[in-house]
């Protein structure tokens, strides 16, 4: 089946990159208007650039003027960061660069206050209002009261960074984003330590220097060593830190810590190295010691702890579980007394987020894709596993629960909505609508691509893949135009879901503008479709994917407006590794590639990423070998692009520059194009520039008819 919306009218203003890019001039103008809201315990607030107000009622709460005016300096520039900490109680907590103040609006007085320390980062206020800090490398606490303590001094001050204290570890895999975690009552503070020191130092250059000067990123490459993590817990009351006696190797990743309600247990999802045995083990906050192994799971591939625990409200013996042991990710009821598990949610779909639960009614409100593997739906379910369906919308929904999980504010879209923000009841259908946004593009005049979503059958011949097709404006089914495959392909990611556009990128559309259709297809290995679909890649990088693609490609041959002749494909990063392959392994299939921050052999990548999804060099030596693109680089026949960011820590410049080498070798000519100073992506006005470029590619190569 295909579904279409959109089309376009020739007189109509085309969108520049200006228009739809983050870095562009216009980009802000032409969003879907949207509300600002934040919960105060069950009131939804809207914040705006000037005020705080009630959302339903439109009642100003406190303004920013007020709140500068208590403080006594201009404190807060924008209404949108204000957070309300404590429900029913008239506090604003309010921070800046030096300090940060907790205001009661109603009596017009600062109730308390602190100092941030000048240079700190990744900054933690606990319950207690403790702030837990890094500064060069090293963690420190102060207190409520004002204290200023270290709470480690060995960690790392120069660029190596072979210790650091209370950061995200394990390179941002499993779900970890933060390396400090506060206790429920705010007085004891679990940590990572992470020990660097024997990952070899990849090097780099900074040119914003007069002498250009070298510093390093501890980088681990699959099958070499890696990084040992500790975990540490800070007392406030004593001042003292305890050592977690973790169990396993040293290499082993720790990770989805939980505390228990009472804050006497730590919990942590353990992974072996392997990435295929994970268990679930209890500490005791006061010692150290391993309290007891909860459970355990194991695959012949691999397993992927992304959740923490998460205790049910009303009774601290049992806690919610997430795991894709059935095959998809569901929703798991752990008796920590008697480790028994028992399922609450299942079926051949995937649960995407536990948003939380409503207290009264004792239910858990989770947000699906039930309904369709391209939307997402707001569900309740009781511990029995009586599921309702609370958003009833098709399309996409994201939704924040108020304290007590009676009603969520649910942001809704959907391929011809841009935007629409309700109120919504947890027990029964109630619903206000806070805003509908109107389409801006069509408001302001600008000519809107058609757009059409469909499905094709994966090079297994069964699985249903879905595809995003992007036409130029004008369109004419009895002309040909050229066509461009975007890709990205890999795990932990998807392009076409249900959301307004079909979820088009801002390019695509400025793509469109220039005479040019754009095709996304999701292969296998992409998410949200269950552990097997996303798994078949395994150990093979790039084989069953591009063989997906290809099915794609032969898709738009079979279509009589796209020139077969002019076809191109362009991916960034997953998806820069698959537009090289492509371009290498298929050269006769695509005439122009440009391929961003592309990884090239997997072997230069790193230990959590590739080692899961490839095991090791040295496990796998010929899985490396075959999807490594060194050796295909003297199969290069078209035009092909590659762009990367020269200071890239995430896919670093070995890749490309070692491709470049083999091209030289082999006697092929790509064309190079870097970024000095930029990461593994491009922001601000570098966004801009990218992708004039990469358009400009495909005008110069692929745009002109096939002799």
């Amino acid at each position: 089946m295909t579904l279409t919306m959109g089309t376009a009218a020739p007189a109509q203003k085309l969108l520049t990159l200006e228009d739809v890019m983050s870095g562009g001039n216009n980009w802000q103008n032409l969003r879907p208007a949207t509300l600002q809201a934040t919960w105060w315990g069950n009131t939804l607030v809207q914040t705006t650039p000037d005020e705080a107000k009630d959302a339903l009622t439109g009642a100003t709460l406190v303004t920013v003027e007020q709140i500068n005016d208590i403080v006594g300096e201009k404190a807060v520039r924008n209404g949108h960061y204000l957070t309300f900490p404590e429900a029913g109680q008239p506090l604003v907590m309010v921070k800046a660069t030096a300090k940060q103040w907790l205001v009661d609006w109603q009596k017009r007085q600062v109730v308390w206050q602190q100092a941030i320390p000048d240079g700190s980062a990744h900054h933690d206020l606990s319950a207690a209002r403790h702030l837990a800090y890094t500064m060069q490398g090293n963690l420190g606490v102060v207190t409520a009261d004002g204290e200023v303590r270290a709470v480690t001094t060995d960690g790392s001050t120069d660029s190596s960074d072979a210790i650091v204290y209370g950061q995200s570890v394990h390179r941002n895999e499993f779900g970890i984003d933060k390396g400090t975690f506060w206790s429920p009552d705010g007085q004891h503070l679990a940590f990572y330590r992470m020990d660097q020191s024997m990952v070899p130092s990849y090097p780099q250059v900074d040119i914003s220097q007069r002498i250009a000067t070298a510093y390093t990123d501890r980088y681990p490459m699959a099958g070499e060593a890696s990084h040992h993590v500790g975990v540490g817990i800070y007392h406030v009351a004593t001042g003292q830190t305890t050592w977690l006696q973790l169990v396993g190797e040293k290499d082993d990743y720790h990770t989805n810590l939980s505390w228990s309600p009472d804050g006497s247990t730590l919990y942590i999802f353990e992974l072996n190295r392997d990435q295929n045995h994970l268990r679930l083990v209890a500490y005791d906050v006061q010692t150290g010691a391993v309290k007891r192994q909860i459970l355990e799971e194991r695959h012949p591939k691999y397993v992927e702890p992304e959740h923490p625990l998460t205790f049910l409200p009303w009774d601290d013996s049992k806690a919610v579980m997430q795991s894709q042991r059935d095959g998809y990710n569901h929703l798991y009821l752990l008796d920590l007394k008697t480790a028994s598990l028992t399922q609450l949610t299942n079926g051949p779909w995937v649960v995407e987020e536990l948003l939380g639960f409503n207290r009264k009614a004792r239910t858990l409100i989770y947000r699906s894709n039930e309904k369709h593997p391209l939307t997402s739906a707001v569900w309740s379910v009781t511990l029995r596993g009586k599921r309702t369906l609370l958003s009833t919308a098709d399309g996409v929904h994201a939704a924040r629960l108020s304290a007590d999980g009676s009603q969520f504010v649910d942001y809704y879209t959907s391929p011809t909505v841009p935007r629409s923000i309700n109120l919504v009841s947890t027990t029964g259908g109630t619903t206000q609508n806070l805003l509908t946004a109107t389409d801006p593009w069509a408001e302001q005049g600008y000519a809107i691509p058609e757009i059409t979503s469909g499905s094709i059958k994966a090079a297994d011949g069964t699985t249903d893949l879905f595809f995003r097709m992007v036409k130029p404006i004008g369109f004419d089914a009895t002309k040909q135009y050229p066509a461009v495959v975007y890709v990205y392909g890999g795990p932990h990611a998807h392009n076409v879901e249900a959301s307004w556009h079909w979820g088009l990128r801002g390019w695509e559309a400025y793509m469109a503008t220039k005479g040019f259709l754009v095709f996304v297809l999701d292969n296998r290995g992409s998410n949200r479709r269950g552990r097997d679909f996303e798994q078949a890649t395994f150990r093979h990088l790039g084989d069953e994917e591009m063989k997906d693609q290809m099915q794609g490609v032969a898709y738009l041959q079979s279509l009589p407006y796209v020139d077969s002749n002019r076809l191109g494909v362009h991916g960034w990063s997953f998806g820069g590794f698959m537009t090289t392959n492509l371009m290498c392994t298929y050269p006769d299939a695509f005439k122009v590639g440009v391929a961003g921050g592309p990884v090239i052999d997997w072997k230069y990548y790193e230990v959590m990423y590739g080692e899961r999804y490839m095991d090791t060099p040295q496990q796998n030596p010929e899985g490396y070998r075959q999807s490594s693109l060194l050796p295909k680089a003297g199969q290069l026949k078209g035009r092909l692009q590659i762009i990367f960011g020269y200071n890239d820590p995430t896919c670093v410049p070995q890749h490309t520059l070692s491709f470049v080498r083999a091209c030289a070798d082999a006697g092929t000519q790509p064309d190079l194009f870097l970024y000095p100073g930029d990461g593994h992506n491009m922001f601000g006005r570098d966004q801009i520039h990218l992708h004039e470029r990469i358009t400009r590619y495909f005008m110069d190569f692929l745009a002109p008819v096939a002799p």
